[in-house]
């Protein structure tokens, strides 16, 4: 349960949300459910919209997605809601970074560019390493002859 300092900033951040969840006409269905699921595991704070065509109206269709899926319903406004759901998969990452265990994005193309640096930067200084050598011995030999 929300307190209602926590509800008032969730709407306030709802405000610049597009809407992205759509209820028609055949109401609170597995596909509408199923996409409300998907959504509110990315994002947190879904705002969606009820349909002229619907027969239920934002509250209802806002309440029976919360029962559901366990979510908040934030703010019923017209035809327009906001529902919440804390993520699983946010908050173990975020437990992850605060352990400091979070998991590096590797980018194949760019490891294999870094690799081919790292290899041209060690065969250049092997270079140098044998010119500078050389360039001692011919200076060594300079001196004795």
């Amino acid at each position: 349960m929300l307190t209602s300092k926590q509800r008032a900033q969730l709407r306030s951040e709802a405000n610049t949300l597009e809407t992205t969840l759509m209820v028609g006409k055949g109401g609170v269905t597995e596909n509408v459910l199923a996409e409300a699921k998907t959504q509110l595991e990315a994002r947190e704070l879904v705002k969606g919209r009820v349909l002229e065509t619907a027969l239920m109206t934002a509250r209802e269709v806002s309440d029976e997605i919360c029962l559901a899926l366990g979510a908040d319903g934030i703010q019923c406004v017209g035809s327009k809601f906001v529902i919440y759901k804390k993520s699983e998969k946010k908050a173990q990452e975020a437990a992850k970074a605060a352990r400091g265990e979070t998991k590096k994005k590797s980018n194949p193309v760019r490891r294999g560019a870094q690799e081919r640096r790292k290899k041209a930067r060690e065969e250049r200084e092997r270079r140098n390493e044998y010119f500078r050598q050389s360039a001692i011995q011919a200076a060594i030999e300079r001196r004795k002859g």
